[in-house]
């Protein structure tokens, strides 16, 4: 991998061409090589790119790489959604009265106005009331999808906060989704719905329930695997 000497630093980059770039970019990440994308330029030219970002990829390195305190989020953390780990950036944002979430393509974005970390504990309803805006828009058409492919149909799907469950079907039929279930990757998040879905005609972990869940999705095992590994801790 390249690198260059600036002062006591060592930059180390990867360079990912992007013919669909006009420009050149470069994101520091905690614990990653800079990444710089754009279009084609061989090594040289990449040395060239990198060493006058030099002075900014120092001052943020030095800053995703501080050590972390317990339960704090800074640049450079990650968060999870749709089953992919983002770049997470932390801008202090001393004008704002509350703090405010925002996803781009590639990153989340979180503007603070105490400076340029923020707690789980402060991240946390903004990250849940983001899951729950994006699975009103995309969850949901897809229980919707999911009924027309399978003639199940429940008595109304909505997005609920559970303490320890993924979803839940209940006695009259209705679907109800925690937000979190945007933090999985759309095959997992297909799996859970076609699950409840199941306990329109089955409410218990029969046989007959696993059957009908092979039925309509044979490789459903993985996706419970996966789901597992979620570690929401608790069960579907």
């Amino acid at each position: 991998m390249p690198r260059l000497h600036y002062g006591e630093t060592t930059i180390e980059w990867q360079f990912r061409p992007d013919a669909g770039l006009k420009r050149h970019y470069v994101t520091v990440e905690r614990g990653r090589p800079v990444l710089l994308r754009g279009p084609w330029v061989d090594i040289p030219e990449q040395e060239a790119l990198v060493r006058r970002r030099a002075r900014w990829i120092r001052e943020k390195l030095a800053l995703v790489n501080k050590p972390q305190l317990e339960n704090v989020i800074v640049t450079g953390s990650r968060l999870r959604y749709c089953g992919r780990s983002y770049f997470t950036e932390v801008r202090h944002m001393p004008a704002l009265a509350t703090p405010r979430l925002a996803f781009t393509a590639s990153r989340f974005v979180v503007e603070s106005p105490s400076g340029s970390a923020i707690t789980s504990d402060a991240l946390v309803p903004l990250l849940e009331s983001f899951y729950r805006e994006r699975a009103e828009e995309k969850l949901l058409p897809k229980v919707r999808h999911w009924e027309r492919e399978t003639g199940l149909k429940g008595a109304g799907a909505f997005i609920r906060h559970f303490q320890s469950r993924w979803a839940s079907c209940d006695a009259a039929n209705v679907l109800q989704f925690h937000p979190r279930v945007m933090e999985l990757a759309g095959s997992v998040q297909d799996y859970v719905i076609v699950h409840e879905l199941c306990h329109t005609i089955e409410k218990n972990h029969t046989r007959l329930f696993w059957n009908l869940v092979t039925q309509i999705m044979p490789g459903w095992r993985r996706e419970h695997e996966a789901l597992e590994r979620a570690m929401f801790g608790g069960e579907i």
